[in-house]
């Protein structure tokens, strides 16, 4: 019996010990592949870089697409223990850039749409349908004739508005030439001193245009799995401090599979004449607070 145990325990333990280096000749080759892979992958890089250096079309998009639904049947525990509610946003930063030895020519879409429901069944009277929550639209395009690798004489024209309500009221245009600065990859700085922001609205508002400075800093890039663009846009009016404005808008988007993954976006801005607008006050007497959005949710890439 004795012998048959010890016979069993050195079985086991030579079938272990094979196992064992069966494990760790996996994983010297894993890591001899591993090694292939990230010189394969450092190789790809730096061809990648070499195609994105030549003159031609940059196209490219990403967005966020967040959503969530939920119905209540008699959870008394609530307050509305009867009520459907929804929150729907979607978010897309789209660009097509045209580089060339002597010039260039950039154009930038961002949208951010969202869509928000709450109705109270046992409220005959409760809005049961959805209603715009984030509604921004800006559209831009830039054109520069290169002075050097870094400096070039350049024209904009930015617009900005909402789609689903009060579209183009109201709605901002700036148009202005300047210089634009590209002192790094991927970063573009515009600062255009003669920029008219044309303003358009409806009726007798404060809204006003007006002739001033428009500095544009925008950062779109990709690194990995990983797309993000910051954007920092501001007009200062020469002919009153209260008709400046600026906005500053960011999107994150992290891919996880294969085109799929998570996002976030949010933006930041100061606009007096649209705060006294909506509050029905003189401009002088509007109180300006921060604006802000933010959007999380499931990323698709374009």
């Amino acid at each position: 019996m004795n012998k048959k145990l010890l016979l069993s325990v050195s079985l086991m333990f030579v079938i272990a010990l094979g196992f064992s280096q069966t494990k760790e000749e996996l994983e010297a080759q894993k890591a001899e592949k591993q090694a292939e892979a990230d010189r394969f992958q450092a190789e790809a890089d730096a061809i990648q870089k070499q195609i994105d250096a030549l003159p031609g079309w940059r196209i490219g998009a990403f967005g966020t697409i967040g959503g969530s639904l939920s119905n209540f049947n008699n959870w008394y525990a609530q307050g509305t223990p009867n009520n459907e509610s929804g929150n729907i946003g979607i978010t897309v930063n789209a660009f097509a850039n045209k580089i060339e030895d002597k010039y260039f020519w950039r154009n930038a879409l961002t949208t951010n749409l969202n869509w928000v429901k709450f109705d109270d069944k046992d409220d005959p009277t409760d809005d049961s349908s959805f209603r715009t929550g984030t509604d921004v639209f800006n559209i831009s395009s830039l054109y520069g004739r290169k002075l050097s690798e870094k400096f070039a004489i350049s024209g904009l024209a930015e617009y900005r508005t909402t789609l689903l309500d009060n579209f183009n009221d109201p709605g901002y245009l700036d148009v202005g030439v300047g210089a634009t600065w590209t002192p790094i990859e991927n970063l573009v700085v515009v600062i255009h001193p003669a920029n008219y922001n044309f303003v358009f609205s409806s009726g007798d508002t404060v809204f006003d245009s007006s002739f001033g400075a428009k500095i544009v800093a925008d950062y779109t890039r990709q690194i990995g799995a990983v797309n993000f663009k910051t954007n920092f846009s501001t007009f200062q009016s020469y002919k009153d401090g209260d008709l400046s404005n600026w906005t500053w808008t960011n999107s994150f988007g992290y891919t996880l599979w294969k085109m799929i993954g998570v996002g976030f976006d949010f933006a930041l801005r100061s606009n007096k004449q649209e705060a006294a607008n909506f509050q029905g006050v003189a401009l002088e007497d509007a109180d300006n607070d921060l604006q802000s959005y933010y959007t999380i949710g499931l990323s698709y890439k374009f």
